[in-house]
């Protein structure tokens, strides 16, 4: 057993002279299950520089050896797909209860789904003074492309149509998007899918990331508003890579106040709260959008489970301190 010492004590604190038990600073361990590209992209050596200060180490999970036999860890974080992977997991968290797991496997599971994935938000109908916060109206296709332009007329679902595979694995695949000026262009794509009404946004969307209770916005480009004239004008579908890469920030960019003001802060705070408490995770982003033209009615059409935190400003801090805050509250829990 390791022995159990205040958390977020520095060195030297707790000593006393003429004491011989001096109290040392008990370490974090943070055993990580990433790929190796996830792995370089979060694990940078500012952010284990800062943990180390901290008194956090990271450690990586050797998937060829019981996940049982290694550690004690005091925190589990991953991103690995597959279902032995998430068995094994859930095996730990069942002998191991005393372990954070981040997060539940089962929980992640719901957002590989785009049909299950934006179905928290549709059932919060969250609208306050601050704003209202929807989904898009949205239509599954699980097979047979030819049925779709019938599928999407009995809809009642409008034209341009954003067009998503259905799973949302990570891959670079799954995060490609087609735009569709006709519905019989549909045809083309290949199902499984998620047809979404596309709703004019200015050109500019909102990455909300959440790290426990931290949220932090940024902005990137996106797709640009469709006028109806150029809907009348223009056939086809159009097939965009990744939208809302690095390479896209908006931070910085000479835009319209209209477009660019950040959604109002209570208004995500209420949303992160409560998809926290829906969805059962504690590392995820929205994609969201304010309908252009408006100040307040915004849609979230996206969610991702543990996104790409290097590219969130001060992503080491924000990090750490929610690792830190994660064991400090099971440990006041256990001396409470």
């Amino acid at each position: 057993m390791r022995e159990e010492m205040p958390y977020g004590t520095e060195e030297g604190e707790g000593e006393e002279v003429g004491f011989p038990n001096i109290t040392h600073k008990r370490l974090v361990v943070v055993g990580y299950a990433l790929t190796s590209k996830k792995t370089k992209s979060f694990l940078q050596p500012k952010l284990e520089g800062l943990a180390r200060n901290k008194g956090i180490l990271f450690v990586a999970i050797d998937l060829n050896r019981p996940l049982s036999d290694q550690g004690p860890f005091d925190i589990v974080l991953h991103k690995l797909s597959g279902k032995e992977w998430r068995q094994i997991l859930e095996d730990y968290r069942q002998t191991h209860p005393e372990v954070t797991v981040l997060d539940p496997p089962d929980a992640i599971q719901h957002l590989h789904n785009r049909q299950s994935m934006l179905q928290a938000v549709a059932d919060m109908n969250l609208s306050d003074s601050y704003g209202k916060v929807g989904v898009p109206r949205q239509l599954v296709v699980k097979r047979d492309a030819s049925s779709i332009p019938d599928a999407v007329a009995n809809s009642g679902l409008t034209l341009p149509i954003v067009a998503k595979p259905l799973v949302n694995d990570g891959s670079a695949k799954s995060h490609e998007l087609s735009l569709a000026f006709d519905r019989y262009s549909l045809q083309k794509l290949e199902p499984p899918l998620v047809l979404q009404e596309f709703v004019n946004h200015g050109g500019v969307l909102f990455k909300v990331y959440i790290v426990g209770e931290a949220i932090k916005v940024v902005r990137r480009f996106s797709l640009p508003d469709v006028s109806k004239r150029e809907l009348s004008k223009t056939a086809g579908v159009y097939r965009f890579p990744r939208v809302s890469c690095a390479a896209a920030s908006a931070d910085d960019a000479d835009l319209d106040p209209g477009i660019a003001e950040l959604p109002p802060r209570p208004l995500l705070e209420r949303l992160a709260k409560e998809l926290r408490r829906r969805l059962g995770l504690r590392l995820f982003n929205l994609d969201m959008i304010r309908e252009h033209g408006t100040r307040d009615r915004f849609y979230v059409i996206d969610i991702n489970y543990f996104p790409g935190y290097g590219k969130m400003p001060e992503y080491e801090h924000i990090f750490t301190d929610f690792l830190l805050s994660l064991v400090q509250a099971k440990y006041k829990k256990r001396s409470g």
